[in-house]
This record gives structure tokens, C-alpha cells and sequence, in this order.
């Protein structure tokens, strides 16, 4: 005589535990399998030829033949050009950390509840982010042109000569400083809107009736609540500072001599343009590397509980 085990009911029930667990495994594979392959190809992959590449003297004509080590790392972190790059990235994200996004955030504080026109300043001040990066680096190219532009209009009035701002040495990066601020803080405002959005009306209607004016409602309630929303608009503040390239191009090409490169740019003009396939290789995976860095880090720490 059989145990309970054997009986005919727990037979039926271990195979329809089964069977649901293979709809839901087979389920799970069938959409991992295009995810990783599409991983693979564009991630992967790359990474791992321009790992490849990066230990040899390669022009990408023909196999690359001649091994030159970790030479190409060597010269590229005694490069003054490119310390300068990485030096210009972080001044990029530190004006992205903090000047872009406080304003950014002040803004959504002001203008995501019940003020009149705040539809029309959102799109307004949205609509920087929404023109394509080499457009706007076109436009600044124009305001900021010594004989035609905005600059020179406005310092004609005094009756003075114009400066060449972005052809200037010293004051050309801040030029593009400004203009990150410009472009990606309507972003920032958009996120930041959204999260207040989401907090409870009755938290700030009880905060209201325990006397909390505007600037205490803010700085105890509604930021502290959008914690996790600014560590996002961080998280991809700094990301997008380290891979800045669309909006140098049109304005100063890394120029004038060689003081507004980023790593991006850097890599382009001294990697691609001049056909050294094996350096530029050696200066994407320094930039992946950073870019991973970063992400694994920031994301492993401040992002862990969201």
C-alpha cells in the first residue's frame, strides 16, 4: 500500500508545479535570449575589440600586426591634451551638479503647483532640451561671435570691441560651461516636476495646517520626499557630462588650442581623425572604464534602497 506521497492527487499537483514552472522558466528565456544577444552585439563585443585593438600600433588598414602592450595607455595618461579633456569633463559635471541642478530643482519648486502660467514657463524653459545638440552648439556659436553675434551687439552698445570668447585660451571652456547649463537644466526641471507631483497632496495639506510655510514645506517635506528622484537626475547628470561631445563640436571643436576637449572629443580628433585606431581604441576603453566605474559605484551606494 502506497504512502501519502503515492497518492494520485500529489502526483497531479507536483506535475502542475512543474509544468507552471517550465511556462514561467521558457517565458523567462524566451525574452532573454533577443536582450542578450542584442547586449552582446552592441555592447560586448565592442568593448572587447577596442580592448583588443588597444594593445596594438593600428591605423585600420589590414590586420593589426604590430603589439605594442599597454603602450597606448602609457602615452595617453602622460598627455597633456588628454588630462586636460578629463579635466574639462569634470568641470562639466561639477556645473551640472552644483549649478544646473539646484536651479533646476528651485524652478520645479516654484513652478509645479497651482502658479498661474506654469504650463507655459515649463515648455519654455523645456525647450532648450528639446533642440538637437548640434543646433544649439550652432546657436552659441552665432551669440557668442565677436563681429555678428548677440556678444557683439550687446558690448556695441557701450561702444566697445567685442570679445572672441570661444577663441580665447582662457575663457573658451566656460563658454561651453554656460552652455551645458543652458541646454540640459530644462531636463533636470522636468524630473524634478514630475517627482513633486508625485508626493502626497495630504502630506503637504497637513504640513499647511501644522503652520509650515512655503521654504519649510520645501526644505522638510518636499525635498527630503524627492531624495530618490535627485539621485537619478544626478546619476545621469554625471554620465551625460563624461560623454558631452554633440555641443563642443559645433562650437569650438576642442579648440582653440586643444583647451575645450572632452574625453569624447579628444578621442575623435587624436583617435579616428587621424586614422590611430589602436590609441583611440585605448581612449574608449579608458572612457568605459570611468563611465562603468562610476555607474557600478553610484548605483551600488546612493541608488541602492530606490
Amino acid at each position: 500500500m502506497g504512502g501519502p506521497l503515492d497518492h494520485p492527487f500529489n502526483n497531479m499537483l507536483r506535475k502542475l508545479q512543474s509544468s507552471t514552472l517550465l511556462e514561467r522558466y521558457s517565458t523567462v528565456i524566451i525574452f532573454l535570449i533577443p536582450t542578450i544577444t542584442i547586449f552582446t552585439l552592441f555592447v560586448v563585443l565592442p568593448v572587447g575589440e577596442a580592448a583588443y585593438y588597444s594593445v596594438y600600433r593600428w591605423n585600420g588598414f589590414g590586420d593589426p600586426d604590430k603589439y605594442v602592450g599597454l603602450k597606448n595607455y602609457e602615452y595617453l595618461f602622460r598627455n597633456d591634451t588628454f588630462l586636460l579633456s578629463l579635466t574639462n569633463n569634470i568641470s562639466i559635471i561639477g556645473i551640472s551638479l552644483f549649478a544646473q541642478l539646484p536651479f533646476a530643482l528651485l524652478l520645479a519648486l516654484m513652478i509645479y503647483d497651482k502658479l498661474k502660467g506654469a504650463s507655459v514657463f515649463r515648455a519654455i524653459f523645456f525647450v532648450p532640451y528639446v533642440l538637437a545638440e548640434i543646433v544649439t552648439g550652432l546657436i552659441w556659436a552665432y551669440i557668442y561671435d565677436g563681429n555678428y553675434g548677440l556678444v557683439a551687439a550687446i558690448w556695441g552698445i557701450f561702444g566697445a570691441e567685442a570679445p572672441f570668447i570661444i577663441a580665447d585660451p582662457k575663457y573658451a571652456i566656460y563658454s561651453i560651461l554656460i552652455v551645458v547649463f543652458w541646454k540640459f537644466f530644462g531636463l533636470h526641471m522636468i524630473i524634478y516636476i514630475a517627482g513633486l507631483q508625485a508626493i502626497s497632496k495630504e502630506v503637504i495639506e497637513a504640513s499647511k495646517m501644522d503652520g509650515a510655510g512655503p521654504f519649510h514645506s520645501a526644505i522638510f517635506i518636499k525635498i527630503p520626499m524627492l531624495l530618490p528622484t535627485i539621485r537619478v537626475s544626478v546619476f545621469l547628470s554625471i554620465l551625460g557630462s563624461l560623454q558631452l561631445f554633440d555641443i563642443i563640436m559645433p562650437l569650438t571643436g576642442g579648440g582653440p588650442s586643444n583647451t575645450t576637449h572632452s574625453m569624447v572629443t579628444y578621442l575623435y580628433y587624436f583617435g579616428v581623425m587621424r586614422m590611430k585606431i589602436g590609441f583611440g581604441s585605448a581612449i574608449g576603453v579608458v572612457i568605459f572604464v570611468i563611465c562603468f566605474t562610476i555607474a557600478f559605484l553610484y548605483q551600488r551606494t546612493l541608488m541602492r534602497r530606490d
